[in-house]
C-alpha cells in the first residue's frame, strides 16, 4: 500500500485548504491507497496526531466545502527544526513516526519556513538513505516566495484589500470639506510590500484610489512622511494611505517600534509586528492636528474566504494536484512553482523547481523598479502583475444565512 501525509504550517490563506482538496484528490487518482493529515503541522506530527482524510473527504461535496473553507482546516504550527547536528533526535523520532505509519511520501502547505521543514527532512532522508521523499507546495498572501511566479493566497488577499480600501475611501469622503480625515490603513508585510502594493489596485473610474502607498522595500523618512501628508492635505481633505506593517525607518527601526520596542518574537525569530498605523496617525496628530483614523486589516486579510479570488482558488487546488503527481514520482526536496507564460491573455503552468536549498528562507521583494518611490505609490508594471490574481468569484456555500465551512471533528 502506499500512503502519503500532507500538513499545512505558518499563516493560513483563503484558499490553504484549496491545496489541501488538491493533494488529497490528486493523490488518490495517483493510486495513493491512504491520504493522512498531520494535525498541527510537523509538530502534531511528533505528538502522532495523524488522521485518515477518507473520514472527511470520500464525500465529493466535503471537498466541495473544504475548497471553501479560510484558515488551516488541519490546523497550523511555527515549529523551527533545529540542525541534524544538535538535534538529530528530533529527526529520528520524526522518521520512526513515518515508519510506524508506513508512510512514503510527506507533502507540506506552507511558505518560507515550511520550505525550510521540506529542505531539513529531504537532506536527512537523502543522508540516512530513508525511504520517504518530501515534497514543498507554495502557500503565502506575503507572495515573498521565490522562484514561482506568485503564491496561492495571494491573490484573494489582494482582492479582498482592494475591495475593503474603495469601501473606506467612500466612507471617509462623506464628510467632505467639514471633518479633514487622514486614514492609515495597516496591511501585512513584514520585508515584502506586495499586499501593500495591492491597495493600487481599487483605482478606476468609479474610484480614485489610494492617496499613497508605502512600502518596507525602501526606508522610510518620518519627516517626509509628514510633508508629503501636509502637501496632499492643501489640495483634497479625505486621504486615504495604505502602510506595511514592516516599515523601518532610515535608522533600520521598525514604526512600530517608535513607542514600543518590547515586541513579542516567534520560534523563528520574526518579530509580531503590529501598530505602525497606530503610531503614524499619533504623529500626524501631533504635528499637523489633523483628525486620523488607523485601520488594521490583521487577520481579516487572509481570511475573507467570501471574497476569494476564484484564479487564486483554481491555482491553489492545481497547485495541490501537482504536488500530489510530483510525489508520487517520488521526487524529493523539490517545490510546485507557478510560471508565467503570459499577461494577455493571462495564462501559467504548473511546474517543479529541483533545489529547495534555494527557496528555503530566501525572500523575494518587489523590484525596485516597478515602485514610484518619488510620489509614494507603485508603478504600472506591478498593477499589471497584480491584475490577473484577482479575477472571478468563489460563490460560497450558504447555510441559514452565512458561509459554511468544514472543520476537524471533536
Amino acid at each position: 500500500m502506499k500512503k502519503l501525509i500532507v500538513g499545512q504550517s505558518g499563516g493560513p490563506t483563503s484558499v490553504i485548504n484549496g491545496t489541501l482538496a488538491g493533494v488529497y484528490y490528486g493523490a488518490k487518482k495517483q493510486g495513493y491507497d491512504k491520504v493522512y493529515g498531520m494535525v498541527n503541522g510537523i509538530e502534531g506530527l511528533l505528538d502522532e496526531r495523524i488522521i485518515d482524510l477518507d473520514d472527511y473527504f470520500k464525500d465529493k461535496n466535503n471537498l466541495e466545502l473544504l475548497k471553501r473553507t479560510p484558515s488551516s482546516f488541519l490546523q497550523t504550527c511555527r515549529y523551527k527544526l533545529e540542525s541534524i547536528e544538535e538535534h538529530e533526535e528530533i529527526y529520528e523520532k520524526i522518521f520512526k513516526i513515518l515508519d510506524k505509519n508506513s508512510i512514503d511520501s510527506f507533502i507540506y502547505i506552507g511558505g518560507n519556513d515550511s520550505m525550510d521543514t521540506i529542505e531539513s527532512l529531504s537532506d536527512y532522508a537523502l543522508l540516512k538513505h530513508k525511504k520517504q521523499n518530501f515534497i514543498g507546495v507554495p502557500k503565502t498572501i506575503d507572495n515573498d516566495l521565490p522562484i514561482t511566479d506568485h503564491c496561492p493566497g495571494f491573490g484573494s488577499a489582494c482582492k479582498y484589500i482592494a475591495t475593503s480600501i474603495r469601501e473606506i475611501i467612500q466612507d471617509n469622503n462623506c464628510y467632505g470639506v467639514t471633518k479633514p480625515t487622514v486614514a492609515i490603513v495597516e496591511i501585512m508585510g513584514r520585508h515584502a510590500g506586495w499586499l501593500t502594493a495591492s491597495s493600487a489596485l481599487c483605482k478606476d473610474e468609479s474610484c480614485a484610489g489610494v492617496d499613497a502607498i508605502f512600502l518596507p522595500e525602501y526606508p522610510f523618512d518620518v519627516k517626509k512622511f509628514v510633508k508629503d501628508i501636509e502637501e496632499l492635505l492643501k489640495k483634497k481633505p479625505s486621504i486615504v494611505i495604505a502602510v506595511s506593517e514592516g516599515l523601518k525607518t532610515t535608522d533600520n527601526q521598525y514604526v512600530c517600534e517608535l513607542t514600543d520596542s518590547n515586541l513579542l518574537v516567534d520560534s523563528f525569530g520574526h518579530k509580531e509586528l503590529t501598530g505602525c498605523a497606530n503610531v503614524l496617525c499619533n504623529i500626524l496628530k501631533t504635528k499637523l492636528g489633523v483628525k486620523t483614523r488607523p485601520i488594521i486589516f490583521s487577520t481579516l486579510q487572509r481570511s475573507a474566504a467570501h471574497m476569494a479570488s476564484k484564479t487564486d482558488l483554481e491555482e491553489a487546488y492545481k497547485c495541490g494536484l501537482k504536488g500530489a503527481e510530483l510525489a508520487y514520482k517520488g521526487k524529493s526536496g523539490k517545490m510546485v512553482i507557478m510560471t508565467r507564460i503570459s499577461d494577455k491573455p493571462y495564462k501559467i503552468k504548473y511546474d517543479v523547481f529541483n533545489d529547495i536549498h534555494k527557496i528555503a528562507n530566501v525572500e523575494k521583494k518587489i523590484p525596485l523598479e516597478w515602485i514610484d518611490m518619488k510620489n509614494n505609490y507603485v508603478k504600472q508594471e506591478l498593477i499589471d502583475y497584480m491584475r490577473p490574481l484577482i479575477q472571478g468569484e468563489v460563490k460560497p456555500i450558504i447555510k441559514n444565512g452565512l458561509p459554511a465551512h468544514i472543520t476537524l471533528k471533536k
